[in-house]
């Protein structure tokens, strides 16, 4: 045992568990966008999918504590990460590394990972709050549905998910080919490959998860 828990202190061990809940949360997002997008669907069938999910809620609070420790789990190991390479590194030679040896994305990690965590934070004080507890308290047809409908006509909430969403793209495109690196799957026969497979993940989590907002904010000011 003590063993293993070297091993996964390790500066590698470290960087497998981020690959690996890495992608768990990357796996999440694919689904959370997947029921999202049932918002274009119209209000009745967002609500009945958000009505499903609510029927089997003791299965849904056992998924939540999960991807809570996944959560910890990674900012925990990126943290420690990033302060070890900090104090590992002289000032002068970190600066010519990540200029010359690092890219646009991985140079930004650190600072994305942070604005992300910021906005997974407000997410939850607010649209986690309002499914779970304001919703039952709304006398409409639609509440969950309207939740959302409500949040982005006010154009402050839809610029900042959009800009986050941008954020998160930035993120996700880097995440996803450091993991298959740390896993060792990197190679000259398909690197490119797993670069091009990160990037359009990236993009279609951008476009599909800032639609939203756009959609709503045009969708409100034709009801002005």
């Amino acid at each position: 045992m003590s063993w293993l828990l070297d091993r996964l202190n390790s500066s590698i061990g470290k960087k497998i568990i981020m690959a690996v809940t890495g992608l768990s949360l990357m796996l999440f997002l694919v689904i959370h966008l997947i029921n999202n997008l049932l918002l274009f669907a119209g209000p009745e069938i967002f609500n009945r999918n958000v009505e499903q999910l609510e029927s089997i809620k003791p299965l849904i609070r056992i998924v939540e504590i999960i991807l809570l420790a996944i959560f910890v789990l990674h900012i925990y190991n990126a943290l420690k990460l990033y302060f070890e390479n900090k104090k590992a590194k002289p000032l002068k030679y970190a600066i010519d590394a990540s200029s010359q040896n690092s890219t646009f994305y991985s140079r930004y990690m650190t600072v994305t990972g942070i604005i992300i965590l910021v906005f997974l934070i407000l997410h939850l004080s607010t649209f986690w709050k309002s499914f779970n507890f304001d919703a039952h308290n709304l006398n409409v047809q639609f509440p969950f549905y309207t939740i959302v409908q409500d949040a982005f006509a006010n154009p402050i909430i839809t610029i900042f998910y959009f800009v986050v969403m941008i954020i998160l793209g930035i993120h996700l495109n880097h995440a996803f080919q450091s993991a298959f690196q740390t896993f060792g799957l990197r190679h000259t026969k398909y690197t490119s490959l797993i670069e091009k497979f990160g990037t359009l993940i990236a993009i279609i989590m951008t476009v599909g998860f800032a639609s939203i907002p756009v959609f709503f904010y045009i969708a409100s000011l034709g009801g002005k």
